[in-house]
């Protein structure tokens, strides 16, 4: 194998996913239309809001586009304890639940994945750990998947292993590649 070829084998595809949002949700406060219409638009995108800033009304009207846009469902992985809540939002803001299927994390070894054209992780502070079973579950599983959205309202600023890992699931760089890319390693 030529070195070029050896090369173009480790090169990560980027998927164009991005597209134009019509009709969000009415109950969007402006500023909650204009991140929902960018991340859309980014087609992979992590929402750093903090808690009461709305971001369950945000992520599912971003996977209600979403599922319009591609005429597939979206998944929501979140804690046990949010599913529910997040149905009931669905249901409290018009969203059409149909086109959403809304899930925890525990049950992910027990979801056909490639049925989905968009995934949202509510929570995404789970990807927290580098080396944890949960994690790479997530990227193995929606590696392939054009649309995601990750959310949490409590990113750790100063973990760059936690940003890294993000950074892996909407298909940025990998954190090996983020974390040689922006620090350096001081020997300690």
């Amino acid at each position: 194998m030529e070195y070029n070829e050896f090369l173009k084998t480790k090169q990560k595809a980027h998927i164009e996913s991005g597209f134009e949002p019509t009709n969000l949700n009415i109950n969007l406060f402006p500023f909650q239309e204009f991140i929902v219409k960018r991340a859309l638009k980014a087609g992979k995108y992590a929402i750093f809001a903090d808690c009461g800033l709305g971001k369950t009304l945000m992520q599912l009207s971003w996977a209600e586009q979403v599922a319009l846009h591609t005429n597939k469902p979206v998944l929501i992985l979140a804690p046990l304890a949010v599913v529910q809540q997040t149905k009931q939002e669905a249901v409290k803001f018009g969203i059409n639940i149909d086109c959403i299927d809304a899930d925890n994390y525990e049950q992910l070894d027990n979801i056909d994945c490639s049925k989905y054209s968009g995934v949202v992780l509510d929570e995404s502070s789970i990807l927290k750990n580098f080396e944890g079973a949960t994690k790479k579950l997530i990227l193995d599983n929606f590696a392939n998947t054009p649309y995601k959205l990750a959310c949490t309202a409590t990113p750790s600023p100063n973990d760059p292993m936690e940003l890294g890992n993000h950074s892996e699931f909407l298909d940025v760089m990998s954190r090996n590649e983020m974390l040689a890319m922006y620090f350096v390693h001081d020997g300690g």
